[in-house]
């Protein structure tokens, strides 16, 4: 049995989950959050707790019970509490501001780069610490933005401009150096 997979995830006050043959729904004070799963593993309701239970001990449906059991519980984590992912941007000139519901970069190139945030995202920019917080209910579609945006000017490594996450560090090269 999987260790994860077997244990039940509690539902807060103000949740609803509702589950379906492979596919569960979760709505709560920060949003709406339904996931795909596969149709083999059954996800119960009831009293207050979901489980997620497999078919059979098939190498495939014991690879799965686990991660649907992880992505209910990362939907009813988003949907209270809530996800967020930290971008810094680094580099003389290099800044970002907030438009509606769009981002316009100035990353160094000859012309402002746009970005459209999709539904069920907001993003909120430190212009003192140039730090871009982008925030969610869905953990999937939070790092896709994330990665996304920093792809837009992925960090160079001799002088660490651009954009990467707050937690990640560069590795810095030492350059060219003058011969003599």
């Amino acid at each position: 049995m999987s260790r994860i997979g077997k244990l039940a995830i509690k539902i807060p006050d103000k949740v609803k989950v509702t589950a379906q043959p492979g596919l569960v729904n979760v709505e709560g004070p920060k949003g709406k959050v339904s996931q795909k799963l596969d149709r083999e593993m059954k996800v119960t309701v009831e009293g207050g707790q979901v489980k997620v239970d497999r078919p059979n001990d098939s190498r495939r449906a014991r690879q799965l019970h686990g991660l649907s059991r992880t992505l209910v519980a990362n939907m009813i984590q988003g949907v209270t509490v809530g996800f967020q992912r930290q971008l810094e941007i680094a580099g003389v000139g290099y800044k970002a501001e907030l438009k509606g519901k769009s981002i316009t970069f100035s990353l160094g190139f000859s012309h402002p780069v746009e970005y459209p945030l999709p539904e069920g995202v907001t993003a909120e920019y430190d212009q003192k610490a140039n730090r871009l917080t982008v925030k969610g209910a869905d953990k999937h579609q939070i790092g896709l933005v994330a990665a996304e945006i920093r792809k837009l000017r992925p960090p160079e490594p001799y002088k660490g401009k651009g954009v990467k996450y707050a937690e990640e560090t560069i590795r810095r090269k030492q350059g060219k150096t003058g011969a003599a």
